[in-house]
């Protein structure tokens, strides 16, 4: 008789729901692990982090109260270098999503071949409820609590949902306060003036971009004239709605925190952008119509990008979804359910392993920049990126090809490849 695995690989605190984002990449590594071969041995690696730390972050309010905080530094698998991944600042956020999300961001970077093992970080607040000099004490006492863990050649943050240059310049400069030098190598994301990386703020939604091109052409589908919908509007969905829109496709809908949107003529993505980035709701934008969130899932598109956050395509709205090509500019926004309902119904999905992986590319570059303090210009940042994207694509699809599997799965079978060939060969220690 099997001995049934314990809840989430051992850790009771983790919840057991199946959709639960730690849960759902459990389910993936299961999907992938036939195919390992003699790695297989290897694959409960994948499905434990090496380390959580959860930090209380005590601030000062500028009212005089004292404010608590819980915040996460998760480290997957560090086998092929040093963690790399995002820090999120949202009420919602959960150990259980910081380990899943850290996980993903392992698969993603050695998806895409980069020297660099998983992390994730996160505080759980709303930090529209903080006022400027509340935010950097909290970034500042963040950065000091997971000083212990994070550096250089360690593990290195960027920012994620909710957090941004400036976020990334406070954790830059209280690490090296605290280590006694100037480090701009330990976060990505940064002020230009402070090591940051050109087209680093891109990257994500061009990502996206070139990976749904690239598909759509393998699909003989032409981008000029396609009808897009894209879930999110920051600058993922935002980016990857602007890039689409330059090469002539139409995007017909889009939907952010203030609701859902749509024009069936096509949106003028420029002037939304503008008219969001000046504090005006999308759905108040003279250029559109604003419709239900069930109308928005159900609009007719070629190209759907969910580019949000986890666990928005359900196996419910999977069934009504009307398009022809997934491109997940989010992590982790399908679910393993939804994802069998929409190869059931002949609608391919470019998985966020492979389709976001434009920002921790640019990163990557960024990091490099910072260690030999010689820097590119955009233009050299954006035709590496390319080639990167595509070269990694193409080895996907060939992977599904020759597996007959889903894009999904051929991604993880090339990253959990790499990842447990790397574990092999360190072997155990002691």
């Amino acid at each position: 008789m099997a001995t049934p695995r314990p809840t989430a690989a051992g850790l009771s605190y983790v919840p057991n729901n199946p959709n639960s984002p730690w849960q759902m990449y459990l389910q993936q590594v299961d999907r992938v692990a036939p195919y390992l071969g003699h790695l297989a041995r290897w694959v409960e690696t994948l499905k434990h982090c090496k380390r959580v730390l959860a930090v209380d972050i005590p601030i000062n309010r500028d009212d005089g109260t004292v404010a608590h905080f819980e915040g996460f530094r998760a480290q997957h698998n560090l086998s092929r270098g040093p963690g790399k991944g995002g820090v999120r600042y949202h009420p919602d956020v959960t150990i259980d999503e910081v380990m899943a999300l850290s996980a993903w961001m392992t698969v993603k970077n050695a998806a895409v071949n980069l020297p660099y093992g998983g992390a994730k970080g996160g505080i759980r607040v709303d930090p529209k409820t903080l006022t400027r000099p509340e935010l950097e004490r909290l970034t500042r006492r963040y950065t000091s609590e997971i000083g212990l863990i994070i550096g250089p050649d360690k593990d290195i943050p960027a920012p994620d949902v909710n957090t941004d240059a400036q976020i990334m310049a406070w954790m830059m400069d209280t690490y090296s306060m605290n280590v006694g030098a100037t480090a701009t190598g330990v976060v990505t994301g940064k002020p230009i003036a402070l090591g940051g990386s050109l087209g680093r703020r891109e990257a994500t939604g061009r990502g996206v971009y070139i990976t749904a091109r690239e598909t759509a052409h393998g699909m003989k589908m032409p981008i000029e004239g396609a009808r897009v919908v894209v879930q999110g509007f920051g600058n993922v969905g935002g980016v990857a709605a602007q890039l689409f829109h330059e090469a002539g496709a139409k995007v017909v809908g889009v939907q952010d925190v203030s609701g859902s949107a749509m024009n069936e003529a096509g949106i003028d993505v420029n002037a939304a952008r503008d008219y969001v980035a000046k504090g005006g709701s999308l759905i108040e934008f003279k250029g559109v119509t604003a419709i239900s969130e069930s109308d928005f899932w159900a609009l007719k598109s070629d190209i759907f990008v969910p580019a949000a956050l986890e666990n928005q395509l359900t196996a419910e709205r999977a069934r009504h979804l009307s398009t022809r090509l997934v491109v997940e500019g989010a992590n982790g926004p399908t679910t393993p359910a939804a994802d069998d309902v929409l190869h059931d119904r002949g609608i391919l999905v470019v998985p966020d392993v492979i389709a976001n992986a434009g920002g921790v590319t640019v990163s990557y570059f960024e990091w490099v920049q910072d260690f030999s303090s010689f820097f590119w210009t955009e233009a050299e940042i954006n035709s590496r990126l390319e080639r990167i994207m595509v070269d990694a694509l193409k080895a996907v699809v060939h992977t599904a090809e020759e597996h007959k599997v889903s894009l999904r799965t051929a991604a993880f079978i090339i990253a959990c490849s790499r990842v447990l060939a790397a574990r092999e060969q360190r072997g155990l220690y002691p």
